[in-house]
């Protein structure tokens, strides 16, 4: 079931109180070593000046965007970009959006945006061509079939290998894929929309998506169904991270609000109010 979208009420209270949190947290000392800058708006270095540019893939799914509209500040990714900016001392007005390919922000080279929230999962391999911010939601990878699929009768890993997965293309849920798949190949889409058309049309068994787009896709298919969700490793967790370019001076910033974020209750409100869907899925052993 998609989300309720509600109305638009909370934003500029929620950018208020995220303003108010910016603007009593401490100054950061400008003489330390890295020589990075103070988290306030003036002092920010910006794509353009008083301008927080944020970016995000087309299209954009709910529960994280809605409408596939990100300027709404409706869903999880867009309700945080703008509390992030709110943090930071940008008003609703001063945030800017624009588009960009999934693997295009992954590359690297100098960025159109200042920050960018496409599900990102923080890897090392990732690492070494962008900037992350302090992650800002734990993952796990669910698989989604439809009630007329082979794949509907799976009940473990082992079912799995016998069915053809699709994924959107350099994704965590790519690698989690493979790392289950067995001599069926995994068919890869340029986005998780192409990949459930696929699944819609027969050419695929099932697709891989991280848990709460994986309730969304359910909703959307004919006899949607949520398989379950594939097995994590309790050592390594995998989070969301905004991306930034490489060496950016305003990770420590974005990562800063993060936190405060987590620390004021915002992170998990926005959870439960997007992402309240989102309930237990077996795991497929």
């Amino acid at each position: 079931m998609m989300p309720h979208m509600g109305n638009r009420w909370w934003l500029p209270a929620l950018l208020a109180v995220a303003t108010s949190a910016a603007a009593c947290a401490p100054v950061v000392d400008e003489s330390t070593s890295s020589g990075t800058q103070n988290c306030r708006k003036d002092s920010l270095s910006t794509l353009y000046p008083g301008i927080f540019t944020v970016g995000t893939d087309q299209p954009a799914y709910p529960p994280w965007y809605m409408g596939d509209d990100p300027t709404n500040g409706e869903g999880f990714e867009s309700a945080l970009a703008f509390a992030v900016a709110g943090n930071l001392g940008y008003t609703p007005d001063e945030v800017r959006w624009v588009r960009v390919p999934f693997n295009g922000a992954l590359e690297p080279g100098l960025k159109t945006f200042d920050a960018n929230l496409s599900q990102f999962s923080i890897t090392d391999q990732r690492r070494a061509s962008v900037d992350f911010s302090s992650p800002y939601f734990d993952v796990t990878q669910v698989v989604v079939t439809t009630d007329t699929s082979p794949a509907a009768q799976v009940q473990s890993i082992g079912d799995l290998t016998k069915t053809q997965l699709g994924v959107q293309v350099g994704t965590t849920s790519h690698t989690a894929a493979i790392a289950i798949a067995g001599d069926v190949p995994v068919e890869v889409y340029n986005t998780n929309a192409d990949a459930k058309v696929a699944l819609s049309n027969g050419e695929i068994d099932a697709l891989v998506a991280d848990l709460p787009t994986a309730y969304t896709v359910a909703g959307e298919l004919r006899g949607g169904k949520i398989v379950g969700q594939l097995p994590a490793d309790p050592e390594d967790v995998e989070q969301f991270g905004i991306v930034l370019d490489k060496d950016s001076p305003l990770t420590r910033c974005v990562s800063s609000a993060v936190d405060g974020l987590r620390s004021d209750g915002t992170l998990a409100r926005l959870e439960r109010q997007w992402l309240s869907d989102a309930g237990r899925v077996p795991v497929l052993r």
